[in-house]
């Protein structure tokens, strides 16, 4: 396998508020073109484009191309099941959507913190090896967006995790909250290839602050914005898929060019890829240092340059996957909303943030 998957969550639409209106001719021709430079992975979902994402597989590979010839990933979507026999029901309907007969990698999707009471009542890794046992899938693993003490536990309590998805990018890789690094070393402890989602951040890493753009073309000006970022993780050796989201002949083709002419990162490469990511959390809304001086001072236990750091990342980047992070976090510690405005952290915050009204701030935005 090449290592640029195609993700099937962010397709071509014909109409922009109708997720389920994909535009089969455009898509079509990326198809062709992916496959025709040697490049055969394609990852869905259940949800992805309301059910629409996994039909559309077998419309436009499944029933156009040898099956040998191209790997699908697919994920349990554990957050939607509320029975052990839903489980059976949901993969049957998944093989019906995609007209195939075995799934080449499957995952739990959002394996979490939040669903692991689920994950244990209803057995769903005891489910995994029965299906691959039967032959119905290839590989099983996680898709995680969660730190790396759930993963850490989950890889050993259940050594037959084959492989893990991660959100990794360069922006996240020394991230607090995130932790990508924290997360992708340890897959590489207990020896887990890694495939990455989110390399280019859902696009928020093209639509960057203008000064980190100079830095880039500065630095090379043939060479965008999304190649820097996907180079990021070529670089990393356990990687062994990157799912990109490429709904225009441009985007695929740049991503084909960079994954086809990867080079290994210099130091020099790397500093600047470290210094971007800088600059960026630096023009973040909340101006928090994560100096964690606040936390002293909190009667009610909050985390706040956490919180902050979740706020920041959704509001400045429009990243949708903090709001996981956030409904993983608030299961077992104090929300912001506990803040019973005593004001001691903002007595103690360097930066002086009005800390009272910006947790006020985060509690909107995820709730």
């Amino acid at each position: 396998m090449k290592r640029l998957g195609f993700g099937f969550m962010r397709l071509p639409l014909i109409d922009p508020d109708d997720v389920t209106s994909i535009n089969k001719e455009e898509l079509t021709e990326l198809i062709d073109i992916y496959m025709k430079n040697g490049f055969n992975y394609f990852d869905t979902a259940y949800v992805y484009h309301k059910g629409v994402s996994e039909k559309i597989i077998k419309e436009l590979i499944v029933d156009k191309y040898p099956r040998d010839e191209f790997i699908i990933a697919d994920k349990l979507p554990i957050f939607n099941i509320n029975s052990k026999d839903q489980m059976e029901t949901i993969f049957q309907e998944q093989l019906d959507r995609l007209g195939v007969d075995y799934i080449d990698y499957y995952m739990i999707h959002n394996a979490s913190t939040r669903y692991q009471e689920k994950i244990d009542e209803f057995q769903v890794y005891e489910f995994l090896k029965d299906l691959k046992d039967k032959g119905y899938v290839k590989h099983i693993g996680i898709s995680c967006h969660d730190g790396s003490e759930f993963i850490e536990e989950s890889l050993k309590k259940h050594p037959e995790i084959e492989f893990i998805q991660l959100q990794i990018n360069y922006l996240d890789w020394d991230d607090k909250t995130i932790d990508a690094k924290g997360c992708y070393d340890i897959a590489c402890k207990y020896e887990k290839p890694v495939i990455v989602m989110e390399p280019i951040k859902g696009g928020s890493l093209i639509n960057v602050p203008e000064d980190v753009k100079e830095l880039f073309k500065n630095t090379n000006p043939d060479k965008s914005l999304a190649s820097w970022a996907l180079d990021f993780d070529l670089n990393l050796d356990n990687v062994f898929m990157i799912l990109s989201g490429m709904n225009t002949k441009n985007q695929l083709e740049d991503n084909i060019h960079t994954t086809e002419t990867f080079k290994k990162l210099t130091q020099k490469q790397l500093d600047i890829i470290k210094k971007a990511a800088k600059m960026i959390r630096d023009s973040h809304e909340i101006p928090c240092t994560y100096c964690g001086y606040c936390l002293d001072g909190c009667p009610e236990d909050i985390n706040i340059p956490k919180y902050f750091d979740l706020y920041n990342s959704n509001e400045l980047l429009g990243n949708n996957h903090a709001i996981m992070y956030y409904e993983n976090y608030i299961l077992d510690h104090p929300k912001p909303s506990a803040c019973i405005e005593c004001g001691n952290c903002m007595k103690i915050c360097p930066q002086r943030i009005n800390i009272i009204e910006q947790l006020k701030n985060v509690t909107k935005a995820f709730n």
